[in-house]
Order: structure tokens, then sequence, then C-alpha cells
């Protein structure tokens, strides 16, 4: 399936799976510039539906900026989303095709452009990482935790 070679509109976001089940939601897409804001409202409303809507500003910041990252190095775009709630929180991983592995850059410049997005994951979230997957690309994935709730 990944290998096909399908060309979609780049600044939509076009669902081929959707797979929502009590305690995960994947989504298999093709995303442009301004999917995220379509991603965002639909992870805001899974965490308001699992009691944790206080993650929504860390998580919809890091959904935005892996998929960005999707946007700006994976040539044909396209990705899948898994959002999994852990009894301890959520945990959000973008998959994609791409070799190339993104790491948080060094010694950034006060007026630099780019390269600042994965200095924010890490510091909103309890922790990131990302996995070479043995067959081609990548999966990228954060966790957050929710507070202890008494």
């Amino acid at each position: 399936m990944w290998g096909e070679r399908i060309h979609f509109p780049a600044p939509t976001v076009l669902p081929t799976l959707l797979t929502p089940r009590g305690d995960r939601y994947t989504m298999r897409l093709t995303v442009g510039e301004h999917s995220a804001r379509h991603v965002r409202r639909i992870v805001r409303s899974f965490l308001r539906e699992w009691e944790m809507a206080e993650l929504s500003d860390a998580v919809e910041l890091g959904v935005t900026e892996l998929l960005a990252n999707v946007v700006r190095h994976v040539p044909d775009r396209r990705c899948a989303l898994l959002l999994l709630r852990q009894s301890s929180g959520v945990r959000v991983e973008v998959a994609d095709g791409s070799d190339e592995l993104p790491g948080v850059p060094v010694g950034l410049a006060p007026d630099a452009e780019n390269g600042r997005g994965l200095a924010l994951l890490a510091a909103v979230t309890g922790e990131w990482g990302v996995d070479p997957e043995p067959c081609g690309g990548k999966t990228v994935w954060f966790e957050c935790a929710v507070e202890a709730r008494e």
C-alpha cells in the first residue's frame, strides 16, 4: 500500500483509514500545510472524551510539530497517526516512509527560522523518541502524562 504512487492535492487531509476504538484512534493521511488544524480538532475531541482535556495544549503542539515535519521532510507527505490512551496519559505516534531521522539541533541561532519544533516537543512532553522501521521509514512518538487525580 505505501509503495503505490498516488497523487493527492497537497493542502488537504485525506484519511484512508479511520479506526476509533475505545482506547485508540488511528488514521492514515496525506498532509498539507494546513492539515494540522483539522487533526488537532480530532485529537482535542478524543482527549475530552477520555477525560484528559488538560493534556490538550501539549498534545496539540506535539501533533502540530510532527505533522509539520512530515510536510517538510517526507516527499509524498503520507503518514499514519496513532493516538493511544494509556493509564498514565496519552501516547501519540506518527509513522512515515522517510528514513530521515529527526533530531534536536544543538546551538540554534536566536534568529533561526527552523529547528525549534523538536526542542519544543521535548519541553512540553514527558518523553519522545524515534523508532526506525525495519522495512524503511520511521515512527516518531511522544507521551504526555496526566497529573495524579484524587
